[in-house]
């Protein structure tokens, strides 16, 4: 039985109690989301029931998922497990091994042993690196990309990208289309490429059957890849980013009717005006299915400050009803990100999902912010700096401050407004 079988037949498991908790909503209503397939519980059998588990959906906290990985010029895996460390201390949902270096297996092994959060892999990687010495690429088959998400599966992993969207009909709509960055999802790269060497269909889509009976047997969930998502704003909103949305929503619903949960990953580079009109599209093609977005990040100017563009971005597709936030870090576009890069991105994208969970009105947000408001007010510094979203930054600024203050801030010192007023009396 699967979170959705047991949804369905009016039962309460385990693991969504325990996601429940800290929710807005009680364990049943999230149950009956599940069942509708508007919200998901990433809880893989096979893991370990020790480990936090977040549910993602409507009406739930936004979450935040931080992307983790070697590649073949950075192998070190045990600076992936630096990150991965600084991304729970800083308080991500979920980490994503999207490992394509030589170490894969094993960096996945220690992740899945270490992490007490979340994992999410993409079996298209690991098919390709795989492959690496029968061709690369054009090397990989069918049979081998089926067999890296059932690998996936059995090691435990919670839930799995598939790009299942990436067809040859959609891909030709593509190659209609005049985009700027044309593909740069890595695995729709490689799907089209593949596909076009071997004038076949993406075995993905073509055996999606068989995909929805692996993610079944491990309760796997499905998060159905944009491998089409814009890689520049000037390539978003294209027919060949809506017709793959098209055959997304069309599988979401086949993986649910049969016992699957699935989340819809959404863009990628999207002008701030179209934010919100992509993610009530996505929503409404996919009857309210969990909707998973990259940033999106709002414009292209400013690598290394991308954590920050992707966080203006995530706050409006979060309001908008987007459910879960993968971060974007300072080093998105130049290089593999570092243990800081990975902190400031999943601070950055935190703050973007608590503001859109203040707008969105869920039970309790805006009380944080006010706690921290009135502990300004009272100047109760080393209170306040233990309460925010990142209390090691707040402590290390705060005592950088020279000369040192104990009830005031060096911005204003002597001429404090609160102190002013306290000493009026007002």
């Amino acid at each position: 039985m699967t979170q959705i079988d047991e949804a369905r037949a009016g039962r309460v498991t385990d693991e969504v109690r325990r996601a429940a908790k800290g929710e807005p909503l009680g364990a049943e209503d999230i149950s009956g989301l599940i069942a509708a397939g508007q919200a998901v519980v990433c809880a893989n059998r096979r893991r370990p029931a020790a480990r936090g588990l977040s549910a993602i959906g409507r009406g739930l906290k936004v979450k935040v998922n931080a992307n983790i990985g070697t590649s073949l010029d950075s192998p070190d895996v045990a600076g992936e497990l630096a990150k991965l460390r600084a991304a729970v201390e800083a308080g991500a949902d979920a980490v994503m091994d999207l490992s394509t270096g030589p170490d894969l297996q094993e960096v996945r092994r220690r992740i899945l042993e270490e992490s007490p959060v979340t994992v999410g892999t993409v079996p298209i990687y690991t098919a390709a690196v795989g492959a690496a010495r029968s061709g690369g690429i054009r090397g990989m088959t069918a049979d081998g990309m089926l067999a890296a998400l059932r690998a996936d599966a059995e090691a435990g992993v919670d839930f799995a990208t598939v790009h299942a969207g990436v067809t040859m009909q959609v891909v030709e709509v593509y190659r209609s289309c005049r985009r700027i960055c044309g593909i740069v999802s890595r695995g729709g790269a490689f799907l089209a490429h593949w596909m076009l060497f071997h004038k076949r269909e993406n075995p993905f889509y073509e055996r999606f059957d068989e995909v929805i009976s692996i993610a079944r047997e491990h309760d796997l969930v499905l998060s159905l890849g944009d491998g089409l998502r814009p890689g520049a704003i000037a390539d978003s909103f294209d027919r060949a980013q809506v017709a793959e949305l098209s055959v997304l929503a069309e599988l979401a619903r086949r993986a649910q009717d049969a016992g699957v949960q699935v989340m819809i990953e959404g863009p990628g580079h999207v002008p701030l005006h179209e934010v919100a009109a992509q993610v009530r599209l996505a929503k409404s093609m996919t009857r309210g299915a969990p909707f998973y977005v990259l940033g999106p990040l709002v414009t292209d100017v400013a690598p290394g400050y991308d954590h920050i563009v992707g966080a203006i971005g995530g706050a409006v597709a979060a309001q908008a009803g987007a459910d879960f936030l993968c971060y974007v870090t300072p080093a998105e576009h130049l290089r593999l990100p570092g243990v800081e890069d990975v902190r400031a991105g999943v601070i950055a994208s935190r703050i973007a999902g608590h503001a859109a969970d203040i707008a969105r009105g869920i039970p309790g947000a805006a009380d944080w912010d006010r706690e921290v408001s009135i502990l300004r007010r009272a100047r109760k510094w080393g209170e306040l700096c233990e309460k925010v979203m990142d209390p090691r930054a707040a402590r290390e600024s705060r005592a950088s401050a020279v000369p040192s203050r104990e009830d005031t801030c060096t911005m204003c010192g002597e001429y404090c407004a609160f102190r002013v007023l306290d000493e009026a009396g007002v």
